[in-house]
């Protein structure tokens, strides 16, 4: 699957999961850029074939609803939708 990085500060592994259409997806990603945290993200939609259904597997482990966006934090807790209250206090 293809995973882009954004760099920043090391906060724990931050792996998103998002849609490039996704106006709360690329809400998600700038409130990450902004807070200067390190983190992974893909965009489903871009995906293909078997990157696509991997994509699609890892997010139903935590989202079994495979809703956008979906930020899972140090494969412990995932945080499904735009909750930026909830991003700030796993990352602060």
């Amino acid at each position: 699957m293809t995973i882009n990085h954004v760099e920043g500060e090391n906060k724990g592994h931050v792996m998103l999961y998002a849609l490039s259409t996704c106006g709360w997806c690329k809400r998600t990603k700038g409130l990450l850029e902004d807070m200067k945290v390190d983190f992974y993200y893909t965009e489903v939609d871009l995906l293909q074939g078997t990157e696509r259904a991997e994509a699609i597997d890892a997010i139903k482990k935590w989202n079994p609803r495979c809703s956008f966006p979906s930020l899972v934090y140090n494969d412990s807790q995932c945080i499904i939708g735009f909750d930026e209250a909830k991003i700030k206090e796993i990352l602060k």
